[in-house]
């Protein structure tokens, strides 16, 4: 019975896609339209340059592809579906979550855990003709796509923490679209989604440092290009597993602190 509800949980938002087909093609279209477009970007911009910030034009335009690509493993549609916590708590419905034979953080992990699922096998799909093509380069050994798989898996949790602690922001502000957009805004910035941070100014590299996003995508890719080297990996993947530690620990304690806060607007 246990795995059942798990089942049903995992499944919640990629069923709402799956079921509509517009949707699929949309995100098909979506994609293809993202990597022509990164691709091309970055071959023009290495037009009349061969190496720029220690990276050569086919590191830039793979890492920008892969980044196009490990979005989509982040942004399936749960507003669709009425099930974000904003709009539960906006509707007063957050309360069946504490209903449920499964309890809301478990439900809320199950149900992330099958969005990454599914994103994960568009983006591998997406891969694997980004390949045929030779618009992306294969690492450089096995080692460096083992290492990258682990990297990419950490980054994933630390990425599925840090818009854990937006959701449960909503137990106290009610209503955060603006911290939402922000952060959103911040995440792609700082993890690297719209250039590589070796781009950006030193001063801004360091303080990415300090903050988890770069964790989530920016570490997995440069380890992949092999723009951070195998013998930096150890250090890397540790950072990131600190950061998974510190993240689940907080996130605890303030699920225990929200159970205490449930309350509704409009509902």
């Amino acid at each position: 019975m246990a795995m059942l509800h798990a089942w049903r949980a995992a499944r919640v938002t990629p069923l709402g896609e799956l079921h509509t087909p517009p949707r699929m093609t949309a995100v098909l279209l979506r994609l293809t339209v993202q990597t022509v477009l990164v691709a091309s970007l970055w071959h023009g911009l290495y037009a009349d340059t061969g190496t720029t910030a220690g990276l050569s034009r086919d590191q830039a335009v793979t890492y920008a592809v892969l980044a196009v690509l490990a979005s989509r493993m982040r942004e399936l549609d749960q507003y669709a579906g009425r099930d974000t916590v904003l709009q539960h708590m906006h509707f007063g419905t957050i309360v069946y979550w504490y209903l449920r034979p499964l309890p809301p953080q478990r439900y809320h992990a199950l149900r992330a855990l099958g969005e990454k699922l599914y994103g994960f096998a568009w983006a591998l799909a997406g891969y694997a003709v980004c390949r045929t093509a030779g618009v992306v380069e294969p690492p450089e050994s096995a080692a460096t796509a083992g290492v990258f798989v682990l990297s990419l898996l950490l980054g994933q949790l630390v990425l599925y923490y840090v818009l854990l602690v937006l959701d449960q922001l909503c137990f106290w502000t009610v209503r955060n679209n603006a911290a939402m957009l922000i952060l959103i805004f911040a995440q792609n910035l700082l993890s690297g989604v719209y250039a590589p941070l070796w781009f950006f100014p030193d001063w801004f590299v360091t303080l990415s440092a300090f903050l988890p996003f770069q964790a989530t995508l920016n570490v997995p890719l440069s380890l992949y290009i092999g723009r951070i080297p195998l013998s930096d990996a150890g250090l890397q993947l540790a950072v990131q597993a600190a950061w998974v530690v510190a993240l689940h620990l907080f996130t605890r304690f303030l699920w225990r602190r929200a159970a205490l806060r449930v309350m509704s607007q409009g509902g």
